[in-house]
């Protein structure tokens, strides 16, 4: 397959630009900690650093690329203001710059975004910012949002695909250096459109060439990924919006050019397991992650063979996590450790057999927690939808064993995408 990157030459994004970019940002932005990790190095077998851009001052990194590229633009066009789409740290970072630079914008976020997100978007804009919710994807906001701009000649500032973004995002490569107290061997940094990882790649290989950068992306949504594979850059047909921050069908023509030249590797991570890590970093490190933010740190015991011994940074980029999501979060996660199990249960056609299933199936550990028959009259015999949660995955197959020799049949749900889909 051709590749269009040959086609027409794309910006650089230099050395010079990121500090530029830094220069810019110093009194906007706040200076991120590159904190040791020492549950977390002991667990992987890796010296492991998380570099906190969860404690920014809109709470992910998404500030640094946003506020660049604005305060670059023409002070006319900063006049006539800005328009965005985004997932909601793009809006936030955006929404924040419109009111320190004192202009106006309008924001595009898809109608699935977290409440929390869109709350903290008019907190940060002020009166300066206009939200507006249209879709269901970050791909049907930026179609909107293009729309809009070329309407109204307002400037359109991509969550991405811009050297602008880039550069700024680029800042985030340049305090990792700067801070770490011992030679980096291993960065690992989310990737949703790009433009972090390209921005910090494009910064630590020119100062550290021997760094190994991996970028990381959610298995639901693996659109750096395919395009790697495919030597171009494509457009995912369908997506898993859970991960909404690194959530996108395309990927940036520049991004995707960057990446292909400084990433060593991309790798996807599955949603369950970022839920898993979203619990353990705030139950046992107190950290506040957002399912983007958690993406690195989820990918460790995934690259364990190549990490071992070594210096390992983790860019958590984004704590913008809803609370309302955490009992979604909690369940992905039980399914995902194989702790949480759904079945269509026929109960055999004999007296007592919901008795006998409480009493002989269920093991002495094993708890229902949901329960619901799928039609109205003759209840004792009627199939029913059960939800059994385990106190480990051991306890499955014994689970399954007894439900079998006792004479019930049954259809797993967590097995079948459709009907877990239709019934969960």
């Amino acid at each position: 397959m051709s590749d269009p990157m040959s086609a027409a030459p794309l910006p650089a994004v230099r050395l010079e630009d990121i500090l530029q970019a830094s220069h810019v940002l110093r009194d906007v932005i706040v200076p991120t900690p590159l904190q040791p990790n020492r549950s977390l190095s002991a667990k992987h077998g890796c010296n492991v650093l998380l570099k906190r851009e969860d404690l920014q001052v809109v709470r992910s990194f998404k500030i640094r690329g946003a506020y660049n590229l604005i305060s670059s633009l023409p002070e006319s066009e900063r006049a006539r203001g800005v328009v965005c789409a985004s997932a909601g740290n793009h809006a936030q970072g955006v929404a924040y710059s419109c009111q320190a630079l004192g202009i106006p914008g309008i924001i595009y976020m898809p109608a699935t975004t977290p409440r929390q997100k869109i709350n903290q978007v008019k907190l940060f804009g002020g009166d300066n910012v206009e939200v507006r919710l249209i879709g269901d994807t970050f791909d049907d906001a930026y179609a909107e949002a293009i729309r809009a701009s070329r309407e109204t000649d307002m400037s359109f500032v991509h969550p991405f695909d811009d050297p602008r973004i880039v550069a700024g995002n680029g800042t985030v490569g340049k305090e990792i250096y700067e801070t770490s107290r011992q030679p980096i061997d291993v960065l690992l940094v989310t990737v949703g459109g790009g433009g972090l990882a390209a921005g910090v790649a494009a910064y630590v290989k020119t100062v550290s060439p021997s760094t190994v950068i991996i970028g990381v992306e959610p298995e639901g949504a693996p659109s750096m990924r395919a395009s790697l594979d495919e030597q171009a850059v494509v457009t995912l047909e369908e997506i898993d919006k859970f991960v909404d921050g690194a959530a996108v069908k395309r990927v940036g023509d520049l991004t995707y050019a960057l990446c292909r030249e400084l990433l060593d590797d991309v790798v996807v991570v599955p949603e369950g397991r970022i839920c898993t890590t979203i619990l353990e970093l705030y139950n046992e490190h107190a950290i506040v992650a957002e399912p983007a933010g958690a993406l690195t740190v989820a990918a460790l015991p995934m690259l364990a063979d190549r990490l071992a011994g070594k210096n390992v940074v983790c860019i958590v980029s984004g704590g913008n996590n809803d609370v309302d999501r955490m009992q979604e979060i909690k369940e992905r996660s039980l399914i995902y450790e194989g702790l949480k199990h759904y079945f269509m249960i026929n109960f055999p056609q004999r007296a007592g057999a919901l008795r006998e299933f409480l009493d002989d199936v269920l093991g002495p550990s094993d708890d229902i927690v949901q329960f619901e028959y799928t039609k109205k009259h003759n209840k004792e015999n009627g199939p029913a939808l059960v939800g059994i949660e385990l106190k480990s995955p051991d306890d499955y197959d014994p689970l399954v064993e007894r439900m079998t020799r006792k004479g019930f049949r049954y259809v797993e749900l967590n097995k079948d995408p459709q009907l877990f889909n239709l019934l969960i």
